[in-house]
Order: C-alpha cells, then sequence, then structure tokens
C-alpha cells in the first residue's frame, strides 16, 4: 500500500510541474508575441519609417524630426493605449464571467460599456477641459450601470440568460441617452463616430496618466484576489459553504470590472468583444484557475488589441479606420460560435 500511495504521489507531483511547465511555456510565446507586435506597432502606420530611424527616435535624444514626433508623440501613446485597452477589457470581461457565472457575460453585453459611455460623455459636456475627471465619470456609470442589471437579474429570477436579457435592454436603453447627449451636444470634444465605435486615434500620454495608474492598480488587486474569484465562480452556496463571503466579494470585483472597463471607454471609446473573447481563449489554453487566467487573459487581450489596432492603421493606408470596426468584424463571429455552442450543449 505504501509503493502505491508513493506511486500515486509522484504522479501527482509529475502532473503538477507538466502543467506550470506548461504554463510558463504559454506565458513565455505570450510575451513573445506582444514584444513582436509591440514593436511592429511603432514601426508601422500611415507613414514610412525606416527602422534606422525609428531606433535613433526610441534611443537617442536627437533633434526635433518628423520622425521623432511622429514615433514619441503618436505611435507609442498609441501603442501603449492599446495595451492598457486590451488587458483592462478582458479582465473586465473575466472578472464578470467569473462573477456572474455567465460565460457570456462581458462589459460590452451587460451595459458597462454604456453605463460607461454615458458619463464619460456628460463629463465632456459638463468639464470639456478636464480630461482627468473622465476616468472618475466612467467608472460611476460603469458601476452603476452594473448593479442595476444585477439588481434587475435577481428581482426577476438571476438566471445566466436573464442577466444578459437585462443587461441587453439596460444597455439599450443608456446607449439611446448617449446618443441624445451627442447630438444636442456636438460640440463636444468626443467625436461621436469614434467614441461609439471605439478608436485609438489621438491618444496622449497625458491622456493616459490617470486611467493607466487605476488600470493597473486593479489589474495588481483582482490578481492578489483571485483565489477568491475562483472560489466564486464556483457558485454562491458552494462559496458560503467554503466560509467566503459572498456579497462583499462579488461587490469588490464588480468595483474592480467597472474600475478597468470605465477607465478604458475615457480614452478609447466604446471598444467591443475584447471582454467577450479574450477569458475564453485563455480558458481555452490553460484552463479554469485565474491566478494562472489573469495573466495570460492581459497578454492575449493586449495583444489582440495591438494587432486590430496595427490592422486598423494599415489595411487602407494612408487612410485609417477605428480600431473598433476590426475588433467587430474578429469578434462578431466568435460571438455567434459561442450562441451556437451554448445551444448544442442546453446551458
Amino acid at each position: 500500500m505504501k509503493a502505491i500511495d508513493t506511486l500515486q504521489k509522484l504522479s501527482i507531483r509529475k502532473s503538477l510541474i507538466d502543467i506550470k511547465a506548461y504554463n510558463f511555456l504559454v506565458i513565455a510565446f505570450l510575451l513573445i508575441l506582444l514584444m513582436v507586435l509591440i514593436f511592429t506597432s511603432i514601426c508601422v502606420g500611415s507613414s514610412s519609417i525606416e527602422i534606422t530611424d525609428v531606433f535613433k527616435a526610441l534611443f537617442k535624444d536627437g533633434p526635433l524630426t518628423s520622425e521623432y514626433k511622429i514615433i514619441n508623440y503618436v505611435r507609442i501613446p498609441r501603442t501603449l493605449s492599446a495595451i492598457l485597452a486590451g488587458s483592462g477589457l478582458a479582465i473586465s470581461g473575466l472578472i464578470l464571467q467569473s462573477v456572474l457565472n455567465n460565460a457570456l457575460a462581458s462589459p460590452t453585453i451587460i451595459g458597462v460599456n454604456s453605463g460607461a459611455g454615458l458619463f464619460t460623455a456628460l463629463a465632456t459636456v459638463f468639464f470639456p477641459a478636464n480630461f482627468n475627471i473622465m476616468p472618475l465619470a466612467a467608472f460611476f456609470g460603469a458601476f452603476l450601470a452594473t448593479i442595476v442589471v444585477y439588481f434587475v437579474a435577481r428581482k426577476t429570477g438571476a438566471s445566466r440568460m436573464t442577466i444578459i436579457l437585462a443587461g441587453v435592454a439596460v444597455s439599450s436603453l443608456i446607449g439611446a441617452i448617449t446618443d441624445t447627449v451627442l447630438i444636442v451636444f456636438p460640440d463636444t470634444v468626443i467625436n461621436r463616430t469614434s467614441f461609439i465605435i471605439g478608436g485609438l486615434s489621438g491618444v496622449t500620454m497625458n491622456r493616459l496618466l490617470v486611467p493607466g495608474i487605476i488600470i493597473f492598480i486593479s489589474m495588481i488587486v483582482t490578481l492578489i484576489f483571485s483565489y477568491d474569484l475562483n472560489v466564486l465562480s464556483l457558485g454562491d452556496q458552494t462559496s458560503k459553504s467554503l466560509g467566503l463571503n459572498v456579497d462583499r466579494t462579488r461587490f469588490l470585483f464588480i468595483i474592480l470590472s467597472s474600475l478597468l472597463a470605465g477607465s478604458v471607454i475615457s480614452f478609447a471609446g466604446l471598444l467591443g468583444f475584447i471582454g467577450l473573447i479574450v477569458p475564453h481563449l485563455s480558458r481555452l489554453i490553460v484552463g479554469y484557475d485565474n491566478r494562472i487566467l489573469i495573466p495570460v487573459s492581459v497578454l492575449i487581450g493586449s495583444s489582440f488589441a495591438l494587432f486590430c489596432d496595427i490592422l486598423a492603421r494599415t489595411l487602407f493606408a494612408p487612410y485609417e479606420i477605428p480600431v473598433g470596426i476590426i475588433m467587430s468584424f474578429l469578434g462578431s463571429p466568435f460571438f455567434i460560435y459561442l450562441l451556437l455552442n451554448r445551444k448544442r450543449r442546453h446551458v
């Protein structure tokens, strides 16, 4: 019996080592991919710049040439904004899917984006020169929209489909109000079309400072409490039996999700589908443990947003299309696949 127990322990240990090695290789590959995309994002665009000029602009304090200005004041902020947008929305979607125990939950579908978008639009109407207030306004909008959807779903029976239907209804109402605000106040600093679709052009480092800090801190806090997120995703009854304060923990993660989505919307507009498809892709690759899902989702979300932005800048160069259109083209088929897959499984 001792020999059998020893063999079982060795087998379990070997499996754990294999899993850790696999996860390490996945993260290493995604890091390399992200570095390649970052370099590509800095090098390509509507203006053709030689590789040597790119390196000079990055590593030398030379004269303020046009190449230097394009690299440092346009492409680097835009690359950073894509990384922040992709990672922030990916983790926001991951949190919502775990907290609501619904694989179709995402900032776009359950109204988080719409709520943040409305309050961002209102902030630009009443405080047009204060960009630092936009992340705060977007957070309150995202938070209120999430709370309303969750409250409606609980009052009507919080099934998975009820949450989605409540989110669609709330999102449609808020979207109509946002459209009205942007039409009544056409002189706001927000470009209506790019804001509704989502875009990264014209983003500056000053606009990214406050949202970037919020996104970074929120992701760190999410990673710290990733074990609680694992427990919460098991369902309320199981979570309570394991000693977790379900209401307090769910409230914490809703705040984190709202902070992440709201901060992204404050500078990138209503980007869609990242929060839906990236968590699913991450689970297909590394499983359901949020302790590894979170860093993998950050890397995949950043890479996906960068890839879409590169396509948006280069497909019809020197003309540019909003990155939100590219994301919709890539994300819509995946969403349809999820719906069909759920129907086959009778979920």
